[in-house]
């Protein structure tokens, strides 16, 4: 666009910005942070496949799929508006910045600690016509990036990140090497984020993090723990539903769990990854517990929150992984009667340790399991949704869904559609669970009964 392109009424036309978001909640955490410094600069956001003034692409590189897909993104924009100034930013870009560079139409690279300059970046290709390049320094990886407090979206949930980095290194993840070591943001700057989001009108709010298990790590002031973050929450906004991101099993806490229990607007949900169901997986994948150590821990969370829905991440093809290994995965898997599971096929990621290792598994083996372990999946979780038919759940209302029915979520994360009523966005309703079908509760508002 022509920086002297004008309206009719003489005012200046504003400059228009399009995200892609691949991966993780952390990834659209960032996204909604950058779309929100866009719109402060005066950029209107636009959908992606509008033609739009600028592209951002925020990458995942936890699979090739998300390096595939990334570079599909990229080529997409420039193909849509050659003109276009095109953003790369993420894990793909810090960990394959050369390749990425040679994808043509690329303008500005962003890694994962320098998303706060996007619009400085974007302005300053727009000025000078030279690729622009801002990739952390090791020292920038030790410091939590500060994160603007708008969030550019008319989600009824936001996603505050709390954490960056891991220091883990389970041997399949290339996760520590494009995010960098264990670094929290204070549990001050995170409770007032709350405060705006929640006079902005968003009712619930996802923590997430890399790691937020170990939420602390590196706070010299004011040290505390997920737990402790969550209670600054709770009792220093009004924040209707508060909802925790992926959790490693090794860091509930009895604590955590008490106050979960305790406080209805904590969500009735944990995200736990499993990641196998053999002992001797678990142990080649470097990750911190057993499968008995997995159980205790699901009864002891379920004990205390009766009804608690409890999703995973599992992966298949694993290299070793034998037809035993994969069926203790699958027994355990059904034993664990997850409420929902995120299952991927290992993918070999250059620089982890199970990069060399012997024994890779075949593809087709891995799409055989794959599909076996879906099946117990899909089971498991038509049973826990079946099990809410005839309850009365709470549910943010989120959207309008093509046949005009609206839809939100429990706070146990289910999906409900309202077919006959007509809530307003973000409002909180109770509702009356009649049914399940097409992966979705079907409901009604429990007002409305009588």
């Amino acid at each position: 666009m022509s920086e002297t392109e004008h309206t009719s009424d003489h005012r200046p036309v504003a400059p228009t910005v399009a995200f892609h978001t691949l991966g993780c909640k952390v990834n659209q955490h960032d996204s909604d942070m950058m779309a929100a410094l866009f719109a402060q600069a005066g950029y209107d956001l636009v959908p992606f496949q509008d033609i739009a003034d600028v592209y951002v692409i925020n990458t995942c590189t936890v699979t090739h799929l998300s390096d595939r897909k990334s570079r599909q993104m990229i080529r997409r924009a420039v193909k849509q508006n050659p003109a276009a100034i095109v953003a790369v930013c993420g894990c793909y870009v810090q960990q394959a910045a050369e390749e990425v560079a040679r994808i043509e139409g690329v303008d500005v690279l962003i890694g994962t600690n320098e998303r706060g300059r996007i619009v400085e970046a974007v302005e300053a290709f727009r000025r000078e016509g030279e690729r622009q390049v801002r990739l952390p320094s090791d020292e920038d990886l030790y410091t939590f990036e500060p994160v603007t407090h708008a969030q550019h979206s008319d989600r009824s949930r936001a996603y505050v990140k709390i954490q960056e980095g891991c220091n883990q290194f389970c041997s399949y993840c290339i996760i520590p090497y494009a995010r960098g070591p264990l670094r929290s943001r204070s549990i001050e700057d995170t409770v007032s984020q709350v405060r705006d989001l929640v006079a902005a009108g968003f009712q619930e709010v996802v923590l997430t993090g890399i790691h937020i298990g170990v939420f602390g790590k590196g706070l010299q002031d004011a040290p505390g723990d997920l737990t402790d973050l969550c209670r600054a929450i709770l009792e220093g906004t009004d924040l209707t539903r508060l909802r925790l991101g992926s959790i490693e099993c090794t860091e509930i806490t009895p604590a955590l769990i008490d106050l979960m229990a305790g406080d209805d607007r904590m969500a009735p949900h944990l995200h736990i990854p499993l990641q196998a169901g053999s002992d001797r997986t678990l142990a080649a994948m470097h990750r911190p517990y057993t499968t008995e150590a997995f159980r205790q821990v699901m009864r002891e969370v379920r004990a205390k929150i009766p009804g608690l829905a409890i999703t995973t991440d599992l992966m298949v093809g694993f290299p070793g992984e034998s037809d035993d290994d994969f069926r203790d995965s699958l027994i355990f898997a059904n034993d664990m009667a997850f409420s929902d599971m995120h299952i991927f096929k290992y993918s070999i990621r250059e620089g982890t340790p199970a990069a060399a290792m012997v024994d890779q598994v075949p593809a087709q083996v891995k799409d055989r399991r794959a599909k076996q372990m879906a099946v117990v999946a899909h089971k498991n979780k038509e049973a826990y949704a079946a099990g809410q038919i005839g309850k009365t759940l709470s549910v943010i209302i989120e959207e309008n869904d093509p046949t005009g029915a609206v839809t939100g979520h429990t706070g146990n994360y289910l999906k409900v559609r309202l077919p006959e009523d007509r809530p307003p966005a973000k409002s909180l309703v109770p509702v009356h669970i009649t049914g399940y079908e097409n992966g979705h509760l079907i409901g009604r508002l429990a007002a409305d009964e009588d």
